[in-house]
């Protein structure tokens, strides 16, 4: 395992994140709300990110079902990791907030279809 460090952009929230091997399989959300922000993001198991400074400074943003909460620096505004509707047990953290990490250079990236989500799908 590999510990990065990230950080929202006025670096008033950083934390850490623990990942096996090389940084990869980024992906996009096409739900109303991720479609608006497409940050992409990777996943990492819950206990696999910790919140080292500024967690006061964090702002959640919810809505729908409460399942997946979004986290913002309350200063800066941006978007650092949220706890996963799809796998509640698993972060999606921005890739743009991981040091050393630039998006393009993990282009192509894909999209996850959140407008259809599994969720959502009414008992056949």
């Amino acid at each position: 395992m590999t510990l990065h460090n990230a950080s929202c952009h006025c670096g008033a929230v950083r934390f850490t994140v623990d990942i096996d091997g090389p940084i990869e399989g980024a992906m996009r959300c096409t739900c109303s709300f991720c479609r608006r922000r497409a940050a992409p993001n990777i996943s990492v198991p819950l206990e696999r990110l910790t919140i080292t400074d500024g967690a006061d400074n964090l702002t959640l943003y919810t809505w729908g079902t409460g399942t997946a909460q979004h986290y913002f620096c309350k200063t800066c505004g941006i978007y650092t990791h949220h706890q996963r509707r799809s796998d509640p047990n698993e972060y999606g953290v921005n890739l743009g907030c991981i040091d050393g990490q630039n998006p393009a250079e993990h282009e192509p990236i894909p999209w996850n279809d959140g407008v259809n989500h599994p969720s959502d799908a009414k008992p056949g």
